[in-house]
């Protein structure tokens, strides 16, 4: 079956051609360049932010902002069990553990109260995930740092563009981390953000993503480094995209709003957004009402041609985390129930109303479910 109408497709009808052209004219095509700096500049600015330092994913951001906290065996990290496995593999990266948390059974992020039943005295940080654009409940999970003096750290990666109580994510943590993957909301194809207003954990990240190289002293390193710098040429295709931010994220509040309202009275449910915040929604996503109906119509919608994604599966029952049986019940619902719908800025109106029809079709029995 060919998929006409892919889950996400990147917009680069901006000026990433021209900038692109201008690195390879110039010949600055890897770690150095004047876009790499007006990137992160502008970026700063735009979620409101003292310090920024580009990396050449996501991943390695989330890496980085640990490693630059100090963060490593013997040390326990809370995290989501509903995220992008990438959260808890950071953590893993430095030898510390991460510690699962349940979810929320209305915004689908992280939950507070089970985020305090699991501090221990090897805690050291809270990493909130903002997923599918929601914020989690920052105020909570301030509260709760401030009590056990422990760090909080932000995992922006799909939730650029989306605000807390009128500020953007990425400012609350002691350090925050984006991605701009190829299905971000902003795109360098690969490419990550670690961002704070602390200057000297700032440093600490500079210095750890160019191999540890000491500051004077030329091809002298005084630390194990890594190589996580994000090439010019990244960062032309990403200032490109944040020239435009304002546009898809507007697009992609509109697809949600216009989804909610042509699915009314169909058996699906959406996520619930919390007072006061503005959601990015990165990635369209519903819940069915039985989990054994999920793969069934995902299959129905791939036949019509229509991709769609798994929502995640929560990272405690994946082989490597799962030596210790745990139970997360809300996010374990959520996740078997989910799936992502075609959420990308231009996706056409008619391509929207046929994704639209066809759940409708299906819940209404127009159709026969399809079996594996």
């Amino acid at each position: 079956m060919s998929i006409r109408i892919p889950v996400y497709r990147p917009d680069l009808s901006g000026n990433e051609q021209a900038y692109v052209m201008d690195c390879l004219q110039s010949s600055w095509i890897s770690s150095k360049g004047r876009y790499i700096p007006e990137f992160e500049t502008r970026f700063a600015e735009r979620i409101g932010v003292s310090h920024t330092t580009s990396v050449c994913n996501g991943t390695v951001a989330l890496h980085l902002a640990l490693v630059a906290l100090g963060i490593g065996p013997g040390d326990e990290v809370i995290v989501p069990t509903l995220t992008y496995v990438a959260s808890a593999n950071a953590v893993a990266y430095t030898g510390a553990t991460p510690v699962f948390a349940d979810s929320t059974a209305d915004t689908w992020q992280i939950d507070p109260q089970d985020v305090a039943r699991r501090i221990t005295p090897r805690t050291k940080a809270i990493m909130a995930v903002h997923l599918y654009g929601h914020p989690c409940d920052m105020d909570a999970l301030q509260a709760l740092c401030r009590q056990h003096r422990i760090f909080l750290i932000e995992d922006c990666a799909e939730a650029f563009g989306t605000t807390y109580h009128g500020r953007h994510v990425g400012s609350f943590g002691d350090v925050s981390t984006f991605s701009f993957f190829g299905n971000k909301t902003i795109t360098t194809g690969e490419g990550g953000m670690v961002v704070t207003n602390d200057r000297t954990i700032i440093e600490r990240a500079r210095h750890f993503k160019g191999q540890g190289l000491a500051a004077h002293r030329e091809y002298w390193h005084d630390v194990v480094g890594f190589n996580y710098r994000m090439t010019n040429l990244c960062a032309a295709l990403g200032l490109a995209q944040l020239e435009r931010a304002e546009q898809f994220i507007a697009r992609k509040r509109e697809l949600a709003q216009r989804y909610r309202q042509a699915l009314r009275g169909v058996p699906l449910q959406f996520q619930q957004d919390a007072p006061d915040v503005g959601n990015s929604h990165w990635m369209v996503t519903v819940l069915v009402e039985d989990a054994a109906d999920r793969d069934p119509l995902r299959r129905h919608l791939a036949r019509a041609g229509v991709e769609t994604r798994p929502a995640f599966s929560p990272v405690h029952t994946m082989p490597m985390y799962a030596a210790r049986y745990q139970r997360h019940p809300v996010a374990e619902d959520i996740a078997w129930r989910g799936l992502n719908l075609p959420s990308y800025p231009a996706i056409t109106d008619a391509e929207l109303q046929e994704i639209c029809d066809l759940l409708r079709g299906y819940h209404a029995g127009a159709v026969q479910p399809l079996q594996a």
